[in-house]
């Protein structure tokens, strides 16, 4: 049997307190700029990459939009099917591999938050699959949403800082962290208490991009307009011009002009 990568061990009965982590608490403007991006249009089929605990799923099922929601982790799909249900929500939630979806022009929107299995893979090839097999789920007028981890962050700053300045008492904290200017991952040890009271140590590698590579492997996708913001915590918006002082970038692609 394969070795559990450790993106798999993370997520793996982390559903109640990765709802309670810093960088999970942005939901509502977050799904505030989606619902801006899609004119609140309640006919757009949205599929959401990597939902974890369906935080985006569930609340923009609860303004009306039909959601599909996909993530590798069963049981953070457990977790996220138990809130729909005491929140009285149908969302199709489905255990797929982002590499490896099932969907083929079905949807009008798809949104990858947070870090939604891409930029989380081993290679660059996988992390290149997940964009490819989104972009095939998509229609010829698709619109793709998502968030990554900004390249020219570490080139100027000290993520283990970063993460430490955020974090508060009962989150994950990361620890060593090396940045490798070659490969442009970010090496580290994260340790972090489950929702069974287990604690884990993970050696994690994170893969940043900088926007010149996302804005090439979208165009060799087909994208044909594709726009790089600053990525806010729960306050997404066109006007926050890419700096290196973003820890992630926002980055917003549609299949026509």
């Amino acid at each position: 049997m394969n070795k559990k990568q450790w993106y798999e061990s993370l997520f793996e009965n982390y559903g109640r307190k990765y709802d309670n982590e810093v960088f999970t608490q942005g939901t509502i403007g977050e799904c505030d700029f989606i619902e801006n991006e899609l004119n609140s249009d309640k006919s757009l089929k949205i599929l959401d990459v990597g939902c974890g605990t369906g935080r985006h799923a569930i609340e923009l099922s609860k303004r009306g939009y039909a959601v599909t929601g996909i993530d590798l982790s069963e049981t953070q799909l457990a977790w996220a099917k138990e809130k729909a249900a005491l929140s009285n929500i149908k969302i199709n939630f489905i255990q797929q591999d982002a590499r490896n979806l099932s969907f083929k022009d079905e949807f009008d929107v798809a949104i990858m938050l947070c870090e939604g299995g891409f930029p989380l893979m081993e290679t660059d090839e996988m992390n290149f699959q997940i964009l490819e097999n989104v972009t095939k789920s998509l229609r010829g007028n698709g619109k793709f949403i998502f968030t990554t981890l900004n390249g020219l962050f570490p080139l100027y700053h000290s993520v283990e800082e970063f993460c430490a300045s955020g974090s508060m008492e009962g989150n994950a904290t990361y620890r060593s962290n090396t940045f490798d200017l070659m490969t442009f991952r970010d090496h580290n040890i994260t340790e972090f208490e489950d929702d069974l009271g287990n604690k884990k140590t993970l050696d994690c590698n994170e893969r940043y991009y900088v926007p010149v590579e996302i804005t090439w492997l979208l165009k060799s996708l087909g994208y044909r307009k594709i726009n790089i913001f600053g990525a806010k915590l729960g306050a997404f918006s066109r006007n926050d011009k890419l700096t290196a002082e973003d820890f992630e970038m926002l980055v917003i692609a549609e299949k026509r002009q």
